[in-house]
């Protein structure tokens, strides 16, 4: 069996929360730019708000991912 170093795990977290980021990141974009789209009178606001709330997201996922490894080891 393979031994598993610290620094490949946190690089597994952290590239984890990049691509949680990014998927979080569009799907808001997207959920903004189809409000902007259909109520809004393509207004910028809600793709901004919308991206807003997807990095929000993707960082609680990421803050909470590290410090669950942090306080264990």
């Amino acid at each position: 069996m393979s031994k598993v170093y610290k620094e490949d795990e946190i690089s597994v977290r952290v590239d984890r929360c990049l691509y949680d980021s990014v998927i979080k990141f569009g799907g808001g974009l997207s959920v903004g730019v189809v409000a902007s789209l259909l109520f809004f009178k393509r207004k910028k606001w809600p793709m901004i708000m919308g991206s807003g709330f997807g990095l929000g997201l993707a960082y609680e996922n990421c803050e909470k991912d590290l410090k669950e490894y942090f306080t264990s080891t």
